[in-house]
């Protein structure tokens, strides 16, 4: 797996770089040789995030986590990634090209099915950015589907838990 280590508003010290690839590395068991992992270190001034993002062709695995040093902050965003993994390993085995270590074997799976509760059809109007998030806050929602104006393709936008907001674009 490649890591590749990026601090926003720090430098990143060695000692920091090397423990996060000796920790990545106990993943490889889980991601093929061609998997790339993205550890951000953002440094705010009461607390520090780490996210972790490992991307393997199409599949992506993500977690991040807040705590006062960044290291405490790596160590519980792996700890959830690997938790992650290992608690949807059977979904997972049609992704995940290597077989699941004989250490995680024993340990209980989520064996069960989805369960879809609600299905909800609604008719997607064309807007613009802005007026979807207005849109969005006006309903109380966390995240709102649209048909950009311009482009006419469809979106979403969402509310980050920073208070920002965040737009999902596919790709073609």
């Amino acid at each position: 797996m490649k890591v590749t280590c990026t601090g926003r508003k720090v430098n990143l010290k060695d000692s920091f770089i090397e423990r996060v690839e000796k920790r990545m590395a106990k993943l490889d068991k889980f991601f093929g040789d061609d998997a790339e992992a993205l550890v951000t270190v953002v440094v705010e001034k009461s607390y520090q995030k780490v996210e972790i993002t490992v991307r393997e062709g199409g599949f992506v695995v993500r977690a991040e986590r807040e705590a006062q040093q960044m290291e405490e902050a790596f160590d519980a965003a792996a700890d959830v990634l690997t938790h992650n993994v290992v608690k949807n390993r059977k979904k997972l085995a049609e992704r995940l090209q290597r077989q699941v270590p004989q250490e995680y074997q024993d340990e209980p799976a989520e064996v069960d099915e989805y369960h879809l509760i609600r299905e909800k059809r609604f008719v997607v109007k064309p807007s613009t950015v802005d007026e979807a998030i207005l849109q969005m806050n006006m309903l109380g929602h966390n995240f709102y589907l649209f048909r950009d104006a311009e482009s006419d393709e469809i979106n979403a936008v969402y509310a980050r838990k920073n208070g920002s907001y965040g737009l999902l674009v596919p790709e073609k």
